[in-house]
Parts: C-alpha cells; sequence; structure tokens
C-alpha cells in the first residue's frame, strides 16, 4: 500500500498483483518470464518476494529498474531508507547506540538496517531469543567494517544505553508448531514500566505489523515512534521511485 499512495501521490498509477493465483504464475510462469512481461507494462517494478534474492534475480531479466520491497529473509532497503530518515528527524545518526530487539535471524529489517548503520559509526546492540540470533555472516561483515555489535541476554540489560530501539516480531511461519512460537515470542515484550529511566531521546521503531511484542500503552509515551515511521514511509518511497524513473 505504500508504494502504491508513493506513486498516486506521484501523480502516476500503479498495477497490483497481489496474490500469485491472480498471475500466470500459478500456471508454472518463471519468475524471469514473468520480469520480462511486466517490465513491458510498467516504468518500474516493486517485487516482493518470499525467496532471498529474488529481486536481484529479477534485475537481471528486467528492462525497467527493479525496487526490491523485501525478499524473504534477506534485505528491506526500503525500509531501511524510512527507517533512517525518521531517527535523523530526532537526532544525528552518527555515533548513537541502537538496539535491535527480536527475530534477527530472519528479520530482513533487521539485516537492511545494520548493515546501513554501519556506514555512521554506530554501536549496535542485538538482543534475541535463543535460535534467533544475527546470521554469523552479516555479524561477521558488521564487525569487518569496523562496527562495534554488543550483545544482550535480555533488553532489560541494554535499554537504558540506547538512543534507538527496533523492535521486530518473532515471524510464526518460521516454527514448526503453536507451542514453539508462543515459547520464544513470549520471552520479550516493550511495557512502559520497562521504560522507566531511559535516556529521554529514546525513540521505539518497528517496522509493522507488530503481534504483542510492544505493549499498546506504550503507543502513548513519548518513546513510540513507529506509527510515525510507517508514514515517512510514503514520502521515502515517492522519492525513491522518482529517482529511478526521472
Amino acid at each position: 500500500m505504500s508504494f502504491a499512495t508513493a506513486m498516486a501521490r506521484l501523480g502516476g498509477q500503479s498495477i497490483s498483483v497481489d496474490s500469485v493465483e491472480a498471475s500466470s504464475i500459478v500456471k508454472g510462469e518463471t519468475l524471469a518470464d514473468t520480469i520480462r512481461v511486466v517490465s513491458g507494462y510498467a516504468d518500474a517494478i516493486v517485487l516482493r518476494h518470499p525467496k532471498e534474492g529474488a529481486a536481484r534475480l529479477a534485475s537481471e531479466f528486467a528492462t525497467v529498474p527493479v525496487i526490491n520491497a523485501g525478499d524473504g529473509a534477506g534485505q528491506h532497503p526500503s525500509q531501511t531508507l524510512l527507517d533512517l530518515y525518521t531517527i535523523r528527524q530526532s537526532m544525528p545518526v552518527d555515533g548513537i547506540d541502537v538496539g535491535l530487539l527480536g527475530d534477527l535471524r530472519y528479520g530482513r529489517t533487521a539485516h537492511s538496517l545494520a548493515l546501513a548503520l554501519s556506514l555512521y559509526g554506530v554501536t549496535l546492540h542485538t538482543i534475541a531469543p535463543v535460535g534467533l540470533e544475527m546470521p554469523a555472516n552479516i555479524a561477521l561483515e558488521l564487525r569487518e567494517r569496523g562496527m562495534e555489535v554488543v550483545e544482550h541476554p535480555n533488553v532489560e540489560e541494554a535499554i537504558r544505553e540506547l538512543d534507538v530501539l527496533y523492535v521486530t516480531r518473532i515471524q510464526r511461519e518460521r516454527f514448526p508448531d503453536s507451542a514453539s512460537y508462543y515459547n520464544v515470542a513470549s520471552s520479550y515484550r516493550i511495557t512502559t514500566d520497562l521504560l522507566d529511566g531511559v535516556k529521554e531521546r529514546l525513540m521505539i521503531l518497528h517496522p509493522l505489523p507488530r503481534a504483542g511484542e510492544i505493549d499498546p500503552a506504550v503507543d502513548r509515551t513519548p518513546y513510540a515512534r513507529y506509527f510515525e515511521q510507517a508514514r515517512n514511509g510514503v514520502p521515502i518511497r515517492m522519492a525513491l521511485l522518482h529517482e529511478v524513473m526521472k
């Protein structure tokens, strides 16, 4: 919806394929062929796909710009642009302390944001349930870039050091059964009590949707910035679409 809204506000139109069942993919058409065909219909392609690397593959066959709107457990670069923009509205990005909380293994928003923050001398604090830690290859790349990465066993230990707390949901689809999911999903929750003694400028971000990891009471605190963050997706994606099609 944010990309469609962005395109409409730019004065353009969008063609949407909301499900595989609504396209020739259900008939066995490959991604490469789909991209070749759609390139003839549009001036840019915004692709969200369940498989990591799909957008990069699509770019090899497209004759128009391809924007990665999320590829499985890989990356989510346009989300990172709006995340950085939201932070920059309140404080300089350089040298701040940012905490990533939640599913850091499969969470593509966390992967993209961590890599982007490594360009700003940020200290990264990671807090994840056992088994959902940041992938080793990404953690290694961050450290090779000179980023300080501090691992914490729980959010209580880190939250008073942070300028930004970036919360992500546990992805239910990654678990074999409901019991396994709820055991992990209930391992952290941001409440108003947890915010006692935090920095005055702390901002809590979340790529949304949330699934219980932030108490709705937090919405009424000055730290909650996730709905503003979501709104920022429109101007950022307007700028991105304008840039690739000008």
